[in-house]
């Protein structure tokens, strides 16, 4: 056989290679894939054949991809009423903070101009008060000197009896009240009348009530100095003293007065005796 003789081969042909691309794009919610290749021949020999194309399309959004996509677009939607909310809020608080702030601050100098008001009024008050005081204070003062005088020219009027009566009476002023006692360094009311008669010489009863009933009744509006006064009713009097003239009297009062010279419209007596 000669040495460049023919031999068939008896291996299979080599199937044609392609050389394939993938180009992918999204179009109208759809994946596109475009798979681009060129098929190899056998033999290098072979030319090159014209590249195959193919084109698959598949979906990208799923059913639940978009419910997803929806819940999150609905809970950024809430997200965001929800922080305009609470934005609006805290504006609300912030005024409400400042409106509060103002109106303590108008309450407080209210109450401030009230304080001052009612301290000057106060002062106003204490200083009407006390030249009142004064004032009273000198009527007093003019009035005790003119009843001093008029009671001195009653005293000297009075003769006899009723001037040791009355001398010794003011003798007493200012000496304690004691129940029970007669003299000479306290008394109680009818102790007190008991001892002034008893200087003239007159006896009488030492209780109010007998002494109520002793000499002849007079008229308040008749009175004369001397006289004896009584509270209470004739015969169970709880009281009694002596009239001194200028429309006064003077009586063991009680413990805490003792023995006083007071106006007859001080304590009205209820009825008089007149023993001299």
């Amino acid at each position: 056989m000669s040495p460049v003789a023919h031999i068939p081969s008896h291996r299979k042909p080599r199937r044609a290679t392609s050389t394939r691309a993938l180009r992918a794009g999204v179009t109208g919610g759809f994946l596109t894939l475009a798979v681009a290749g060129a098929a190899v021949p056998a033999s290098a020999t072979e030319s090159n054949a014209a590249p195959a194309e193919s084109t698959l399309e598949m979906p990208t959004v799923s059913a639940t991809l978009a419910s997803t996509a929806a819940q999150t677009a609905d809970a950024t939607q809430q997200a965001a009423s929800d922080y305009e909310l609470q934005a609006q809020k805290d504006q609300a608080a912030a005024h409400a903070k400042i409106a509060a702030k103002k109106t303590k601050a108008e309450a407080d100098r209210k109450a401030k101009e009230a304080r001052e008001a009612a301290r000057k009024a106060a002062a106003k008050r204490a200083a009407e008060a006390k030249a009142q005081a004064a004032k009273a204070s000198r009527s007093a003062e003019r009035t005790t000197l003119s009843t001093s005088t008029s009671a001195s020219t009653t005293v000297s009027n009075a003769s006899g009896n009723a001037a040791t009566l009355i001398s010794f009476l003011k003798a007493q002023l200012g000496k304690a009240y004691v129940l029970g006692s007669s003299g000479p360094s306290s008394y109680d009311c009818s102790g007190l009348t008991q001892a002034a008669f008893k200087q003239i010489g007159v006896s009488l009863p030492r209780v109010s009530q007998d002494q109520s009933t002793t000499g002849t009744p007079v008229s308040l509006d008749s009175l004369q100095p001397g006289d004896l006064l009584y509270w209470g009713s004739a015969g169970s009097a709880y009281h009694v003293g002596v009239y001194v003239g200028g429309g006064k009297f003077i009586g063991a009062q009680n413990p805490s007065t003792g023995i006083v010279e007071r106006p007859l419209d001080y304590d009205m007596p209820t009825g008089a005796v007149r023993v001299l």
